[in-house]
């Protein structure tokens, strides 16, 4: 069983930024998501995963995808792992975010039978957005070198729910 999430979705100018990130670490050979050729593969903000998600709960996530756009800071690298890392931009934490993860959360819960994952819960999240994954620590000093140093003004415009056991994505706004 693959997992299910519920993910925001950038602003064209947003987007393209994160595409550039992944396309400069595929130039230096490294890592990216650019390598993942899937048509459903786009820069995204999970909000919350699970096993799985009942569709059910896309009638209520019409309620925060009301709230978008809502404006953004693609922050400063950051690492997951240790042995194969997964390397993010930080999406700084401002309160309006903070709002909007905590309702999806709260909109998805009772759709989804074991529970979120723990680090998708309010209190636990990381919101970020992913630039590769299974990156060598070896490889981290060049990865971090060709990527753009300066923050980046954005804004979500749409969300989706992801259904990894079908590879479908459902817009939702």
């Amino acid at each position: 069983m693959a997992a299910h999430s519920v993910e925001l979705l950038f602003d064209e100018d947003s987007d393209a930024a994160i595409r550039r990130e992944w396309a400069a670490l595929v130039a230096a050979d490294l890592p990216s998501q650019a390598r993942h050729r899937s048509p459903t593969n786009r820069p995204h903000v999970t909000l919350t995963v699970a096993g799985r998600i009942d569709p059910a709960a896309d009638a209520g996530l019409w309620e925060p995808a009301r709230q978008l756009p809502l404006k953004c800071v693609i922050g400063a690298p950051l690492v997951f792992g240790r042995t194969a890392l997964t390397l993010v931009r930080l999406i700084v934490p401002a309160a309006g975010l903070l709002r909007l993860h905590e309702s999806v959360d709260a909109l998805c819960a009772p759709h989804v039978a074991d529970g979120p994952f723990p680090h998708a819960r309010p209190g636990q999240w990381t919101p970020h957005v992913t630039l590769c994954r299974r990156l060598a620590p070896a490889d981290l000093p060049a990865a971090l070198e060709v990527l753009g140093s300066d923050d980046v003004a954005g804004a979500f415009t749409g969300l989706r729910r992801w259904d990894g056991d079908a590879r479908v994505d459902t817009v939702i706004g």
